[in-house]
């Protein structure tokens, strides 16, 4: 059901790591070169994502970029018209319908760009996360690096003893983690029955 284009080709793009991986960072950079360009692009986070801003996409760094907050990704396909780059940052916080608007985007011809966490604070895949970068052409995997040894980091360790799979945080919430200090952290909150 889609309208094929002769001389437009789409694709999608996914930017995933941790937290404090340079996600957003990265997401940013890609749109304003795509603005640089003259590209039409259109961004949207979720609604719930208010932690630096309700308007613009915001990265750890204060790097910003203007966008739409959105309810649903649903929304996403009646506010993108007529654009060449369509950029969506958290994109774990929506629902599977994500994964659909992104694919009908790039079977519309325009360059879709996600970013998010690829895993949850408990080490396992993120919502429509999996599912998005299997559809995608290209996926960038970027790391941040482990607070506790100086490696490289790909785990958002949450601090707190919240357990609901959503939680907004910063710095004083999550810190980035390597595998090894990840899984020594975990096993030491289930010896103290944290888990």
């Amino acid at each position: 059901m889609f309208l094929e284009s002769a001389n437009k080709s789409g694709w999608i793009e996914v930017i995933c790591g941790s937290m404090f991986s340079g996600k957003t960072e990265e997401l940013i950079r890609r749109l304003k070169r795509a603005k640089f360009a003259n590209q039409r692009v259109e961004i949207f986070k979720p609604q719930l994502d208010i932690r630096y801003s309700a308007e613009d996409v915001v990265s750890h760094d204060a790097n910003a970029i203007r966008c739409t907050p959105v309810e649903s990704a649903r929304n996403i396909m009646l506010l993108a018209t007529d654009v060449d780059v369509i950029g969506i940052d958290e994109a774990q916080f929506f629902d599977e319908s994500v994964v659909e608007v992104c694919r009908e985007m790039a079977n519309r011809g325009v360059r879709v760009i996600v970013a998010g966490l690829d895993m949850d604070f408990t080490g396992k895949p993120f919502g429509p996360m999996p599912d998005l970068m299997a559809e995608a052409e290209y996926v960038t995997k970027v790391h941040a690096i482990c607070v506790r040894c100086g490696d490289l980091a790909h785990h958002s360790h949450r601090l707190s003893s919240d357990d609901k799979l959503v939680m907004l945080g910063e710095r004083a919430s999550y810190e980035p983690l390597c595998r090894h200090c990840f899984n020594r952290c975990r096993q030491e909150e289930e010896k103290r029955g944290k888990v």
